[in-house]
């Protein structure tokens, strides 16, 4: 079933008639689960009014590229972030000639160049225009960009003419929306995610931790909902939301995460092992805070599970994916942690890099298999993580094929 969940579209609507759908439309896309946001062109606003379209939408509706409040967190360039997909419906004649001459002279075209989400727009306009040479230079040009179109529907037009340049509709719009995220790579598998870092108590007061943000664990769990999974994350302590759809289950130590990554992997398809574990823990946990005292202390470590070993080293299995969080040697060492460990994929990345690594936005990996690897450049980690979800769907598709050849 098509769907929206945890994504953010960003609708832009220009000046034509066919604005009033666009109401509909936000409704439309909200069922589908989505977070929508609305850009409105000066002529847009003759046709519905802002107000309109921010009940709706529960968020405010941005109209001005030059709005001192916004501009002040350079707020064209934080909404050209924020967006999954840029949908332009309607788009007028006149914002899609602005579009494929690259202009930048209001909000919403200043956003499509600024973006490096999809784009989808939805024509709307006489069928006389949508016919005219410049008309149809001016599409081949967004199609010749990867600039997706769905329409227009043809029929009677709000000024008598018969033809094609219709709005497609509402739900239609929609449907077509949902389609650049639901790849139905993993539809009907069960996938358990780890995430987040874990906590190892020294006493009732202090633990043993690190950085990690949970933010790549629970992007992965996002794309793989996205790819019609079954998703339960087994989550460390962290400050995130938990993805719509998605099954989570809170744990704090090492030794809680092994115990539940054992129970939720019964049955399931694919384990992905993103969570950065402790490796050591303290062999005593004292029950009450430890005082200050002396100039040194010292700490008696005991080593935790090994988590992603233990469920690669299950009969029956899962596929199993690691991580490799390194700051020197990257690809060898996660090659040879894989080969250990027994998995199917691992991936790894650069936590020295401070633009990709712990609590950063964006990422830059390397996804490893015993057969070959593949680099994914620098991206969001929502990105990243829709990549990593097709190439383990890809290499399931390539081990099955495997197996049923011998």
């Amino acid at each position: 079933m098509a769907h929206l969940f945890n994504r953010n579209i960003l609708l832009g609507v220009s000046g034509g008639i066919a604005a009033y759908k666009s109401a509909e439309l936000v409704r439309q896309l909200q069922e589908l689960g989505a977070q929508v946001r609305v850009i409105m062109t000066r002529g847009a606003q003759q046709f519905i009014t802002p107000l309109t379209l921010q009940a709706l939408s529960g968020n405010p509706v941005h109209t001005e590229l030059l709005d001192s409040e916004a501009e002040q967190g350079m707020g064209h360039i934080e909404l050209a972030r924020w967006a999954d997909l840029l949908l332009i419906a309607p788009a007028t004649a006149d914002l899609i000639a602005r579009l494929a001459t690259g202009r930048a002279d209001d909000l919403l075209t200043t956003v499509a160049l600024a973006t490096a989400a999809p784009i989808l727009v939805a024509p709307a306009m006489n069928q006389q225009m949508w016919h005219d040479k410049a008309s149809v230079d001016n599409i081949q040009t967004l199609i010749e960009r990867d600039i997706s179109l769905i329409g227009p529907a043809e029929g009677e037009q709000a000024c008598g003419d018969i033809g094609p340049g219709r709005m497609e509709q509402p739900e239609v719009i929609a449907a077509r929306a949902a389609s650049f995220f639901d790849s139905g790579l993993l539809q009907g598998r069960r996938v358990v995610i780890s995430a987040g870092p874990t906590r190892e108590a020294l006493d009732p007061v202090r633990y043993i931790s690190n950085h990690s943000s949970g933010k790549m664990g629970y992007a992965l769990a996002r794309a793989a909902v996205d790819a019609g999974a079954t998703t339960t994350l087994i989550s460390g302590p962290v400050s995130l939301e938990t993805p719509a759809h998605v099954k989570r289950i809170n744990v704090q130590s090492a030794t809680e995460m092994l115990e539940q990554c054992l129970d939720q992997c019964s049955g399931s398809d694919i384990f992905i092992a993103c969570a950065a574990v402790a490796d050591y823990r303290p062999a005593d946990i004292q029950t009450q805070k430890i005082k200050k005292g002396p100039e040194h202390i010292s700490l008696d470590l005991v080593r935790n599970p090994d988590i992603v070993a233990t469920i690669a080293g299950g009969d029956p299995r899962p596929f199993t994916v690691g991580f490799a969080a390194e700051t020197n040697d990257v690809v060898p060492y996660a090659r040879e942690k894989m080969q250990r460990k027994g998995l199917d994929m691992i991936v790894s990345n650069d936590v020295s890099n401070e633009g990709i690594g712990f609590n950063s936005d964006d990422n830059e990996v390397t996804v490893i298999w015993p057969s070959g690897e593949q680099v994914l450049p620098r991206a969001t980690k929502a990105s990243i993580a829709r990549q990593i979800i097709a190439l383990i769907g890809a290499r399931i598709c390539a081990n099955n094929s495997e197996n049923q050849e011998k």
